[in-house]
Parts: structure tokens; C-alpha cells; sequence
């Protein structure tokens, strides 16, 4: 059989290669077995190509044989890119039975894997004498440079009888909700859900941050049975218009009742400082972790997730404040929209990935001042927005819904996959930056007739 001498392979990469491809002429059905195999997994160039044309004419459900592949290069006049009639000869008899084609394929891909580790390390050494504007800009290119290894695995179709133990051991496990610490939602969605992207949206002033920083404490703090167990996990905030001291600002006031105000202008008396002190050694042991910084990437929010997930072993929620000021560059020819969507896109695939909730705070359009209730499309450059999210939370005044205890705030599920749609009505007292949940109030919105919640 002909042989090829090919920096980065040795004589097992070949034979395993052409076995693939001369299982292939035998029985076509078998590229259905080996649909985990990329072309560049083949270490041999003309490999590739011929195992490019085969899988265009599976594709196309034309028959591959070596008649047909054969005339597929002759049509573009490059039947010598594949190495020539008596190579595809020798190709379609070095395999003697396709059955063991998936063993084969296998070999292939794990050198292809261990070939491309061993450039990604040479492209990593080289990327520190490459000029890139701020740090994060090169350590996006090492991961994004890590990320290529890995192979683009194919999804699996699966039958019940394949899954029956792995599903009577998912039920005999206890369900992972997350309480959020606002009792009126958790009893009504069992708090948020491992593997959502949940998007929190207002209008300026509404609340979000306030409401966003309560959750994250709840979801921090787990309190159930009149305990606190701090056992869902890391809560990783990225804040981006306030710093971290003016995060513990909030989260002070909120859990001790000092009044906010006081503790921002730093007039405090003895009693409010005990008190804060006396907060702050409880804090210290929940799982809060905050960033400040402005401008971040989803690339760096991937990162840094992954090795708090390394480290910790759990993260509960990952948090950002707010979507539309986050570091979004576009592609050339690509809309500010589309860009956010490849934002979303990636926080729903982190969530999921990490076993987490992504909360994500977002802006609502100018025109949703105008509506009786917020609407999906009001999401400032909404589009994916709407469509990634699991749930979509809107935050929102009614003039007409008051209470002399604080600021009523309407909280609007309108999109929750798996729980469905609901109203909350939640009294926002600001001098402590707390939300408190209100029972449910007969209300009029635009034409509907007024009705219990």
C-alpha cells in the first residue's frame, strides 16, 4: 500500500485513517456509525478531502463507491488531490469488513486530539509576542485557542430502554431548586432552576439592582427548616456601574435594617456599627463573590465561572449588571442585536454547562413607559434576548397601586418556561434597599376586566 511520509503522524495514524475510508466504499451506512468524525481529524491532507467528498455525498444520499467518488473529483478536475485512480484502488481494499469501522474512526479522532494539543501549545507560547490591547484580550485568544481541542461532539439519539437506570437513579435524587429568599415566588416556581438563563428587566430606577442583590443573598443564604445552609453553591456577581463596597453597602442595609443613607454618608452611631460588624462576620461565610469591573466579556464571565466551578465544585448563580453596557464587539456586517444574541446564546450554553443560573439585568425600551404592562418586546434590542431566556422578569410601576409602607413595584413573569406566567406586587422600602412581597390586589389592566391573581 502506498505510504506517506507527514510531519505529526506516524504509520498507525495511516492505516487507521485508511481503514475508516475503505470501510466506507464497503458499506456507506457506516458514516452514520462515525458521525462523531471530523475531516480534521485525518492527518493526512488528501484524507481529508476524500472523507470531505463522502460525507457530501451521504449527505446527499448519493451512493459512495469508487466509481462515483472517483467522478465527484473528476468533475472539478482534482482527482489528483486524492492521490490519483490507483490510490482510491488501494483505499477501497485495505479494509476487509466494515464492522469494526467505529473502532477505527476512534483511534483517529483520539491522535487527532493529542496533534492538536501539541500545536494549540505551540500557538499558545507564540500568542505572548502577539500585541493585544488589555490582558483579557490575550487570555481570550489562549481559551478560545483550548477550545478548539476539543472534539464538536454529535447528539445521540436514545431509547427508554437504554436510559432505565440512569432515570430511576435521576428520581431517587433530590430535586435541585434554588430558593430565592421571596417566598411567594419559590413556592410558586420552586425558586430558579438549575440551567436557566433568567433575564431581570426594568426600566431605569425600577429596582432591578435591589431586586437582583436580594435574590443573590437568598440564593446564597438557602434558608429552609428556619436555617440558613448555604448549600447551593458560589454566587459570582459582575458588577459594572457600582464598585464592590458599594455592593456591601446594599447588602448591609438590606440585612440589618441600618438605614442606607446613613451607612453611604458614613454617619453612623455605635449601635448601627455593632450592627454592621455583627452582619458582616455572617456574610463572610456565604458564597458571595463580586467583580467590579466595567465593560466585562462573556468570554472573561466563562473563564473565571470555570474555575470557581473547579475550585468550589458548585456554582448557584451567575449574575451580571446589566446586559447592554457588557463589552459586546461586533463582527463585521453583524447588528448591535445580533451581537447580544451570541451574549445570550453563550450565557444559556454557561448555565447549562456550569449547572447553574445566569441571571442577566437588562434594559426596556422607551416605549414600554407607554404600555399599560410590559411586553417581550420591550427588551431593549431584544430578538434572542426573549428567545434563550428561560424566564423573562419585568420590574415596573403602576401610579395607581400605592402603599404607605414604600414604593409598589409590579414584578411581571412573562415568560417562564416550565412554571408559566405570572404577577407579583412587591413594596420596595428604599431606605434599606429591601423588597418586601405583597398579597395579591384586584387590578385593571388596559381593557381586562379586573380580576384576582
Amino acid at each position: 500500500m502506498t505510504q506517506m511520509n507527514l510531519i505529526g503522524a506516524d504509520i498507525s495514524d495511516l492505516q487507521a485513517e485508511q481503514s475508516v475510508l475503505g470501510a466506507i466504499f464497503l458499506d456507506q451506512d457506516a458514516m452514520d456509525r462515525i458521525s462523531f468524525l471530523e475531516p480534521r481529524d485525518f492527518s493526512a491532507i488528501r484524507h481529508q478531502k476524500i472523507f470531505e467528498v463522502m460525507r457530501y455525498m451521504h449527505d446527499e444520499n448519493y451512493p459512495i463507491d469508487l466509481v462515483t467518488v472517483t467522478e465527484e473529483y473528476l468533475k472539478f478536475g482534482r482527482l489528483e488531490d486524492s492521490g490519483g485512480p490507483m490510490y482510491m484502488t488501494e483505499l477501497a481494499r485495505s479494509c476487509p469488513t466494515a464492522a469494526n469501522v467505529e473502532h477505527y474512526a476512534r483511534i483517529v479522532r483520539s491522535k487527532a486530539v493529542r496533534r492538536r494539543g501539541s500545536a494549540a501549545g505551540l500557538k499558545v507560547a507564540s500568542l505572548a509576542n502577539e500585541d493585544f490591547s488589555t490582558d483579557e484580550e490575550y487570555f481570550s485568544a489562549i481559551e478560545s485557542t483550548i477550545a478548539e481541542l476539543r472534539p464538536q461532539e454529535a447528539g445521540k439519539m436514545q431509547s427508554f430502554r437504554e436510559n432505565r437506570e440512569r432515570y430511576f437513579e435521576h428520581l431517587t435524587k433530590r430535586a435541585e431548586f434554588i430558593l430565592t429568599g421571596f417566598n411567594l415566588f419559590d413556592e410558586w416556581a420552586k425558586g430558579v432552576w438549575r440551567g436557566w438563563l433568567y433575564v431581570l428587566a426594568g426600566r431605569p430606577s425600577a429596582g432591578k439592582t435591589a431586586k437582583l442583590l436580594q435574590m443573590l443573598y437568598g440564593i446564597a443564604r438557602q434558608f429552609r427548616d428556619k436555617k440558613s445552609h448555604m448549600d447551593a453553591g458560589a454566587v459570582l456577581l459582575w458588577s459594572q456601574e457600582m464598585d464592590v463596597l458599594q455592593i456591601y453597602d446594599r447588602w448591609l442595609s438590606m440585612t440589618t435594617g441600618v438605614n442606607y443613607n446613613r451607612i453611604k454618608s458614613k454617619n453612623l452611631d455605635d449601635d448601627e456599627m455593632a450592627k454592621l460588624k455583627g452582619r458582616y462576620d455572617t456574610l463572610e461565610k456565604y458564597p458571595l463573590f463580586v467583580q467590579d469591573s466595567a465593560g466585562v466579556t462573556i468570554d472573561e464571565i466563562r473563564a473565571t465561572a470555570r474555575q470557581f466551578k473547579r475550585k468550589q465544585g458548585k456554582i448557584a448563580a451567575i449574575a451580571v449588571d446589566y446586559l447592554q453596557i457588557m463589552s459586546i464587539p461586533q463582527k463585521r456586517g453583524e447588528s448591535r442585536s445580533e451581537a447580544i444574541g451570541r451574549v445570550t446564546k453563550a450565557a444559556k450554553q454557561l448555565a447549562r454547562e456550569l449547572n447553574c443560573t445566569f441571571i442577566l439585568l437588562s434594559q426596556m425600551t422607551r416605549d414600554s413607559e407607554n404600555a399599560s404592562k410590559p411586553q417581550l418586546s420591550h427588551l431593549k434590542e431584544s430578538g434572542s434576548i426573549e428567545q434563550d431566556a428561560d424566564v423573562v422578569e419585568f420590574l415596573w410601576h403602576d401610579s395607581e397601586d400605592t402603599d404607605q409602607g414604600g414604593k409598589v413595584v409590579q414584578s411581571f413573569i412573562a415568560k417562564g418556561r416550565d412554571i408559566g406566567v405570572k404577577e407579583f406586587r412587591l413594596l420596595f422600602k428604599g431606605w434599606m434597599q429591601r423588597f418586601e412581597e405583597l398579597p395579591p390586589k384586584e387590578r385593571d389592566f388596559g381593557n381586562a376586566k379586573n380580576r384576582k391573581r
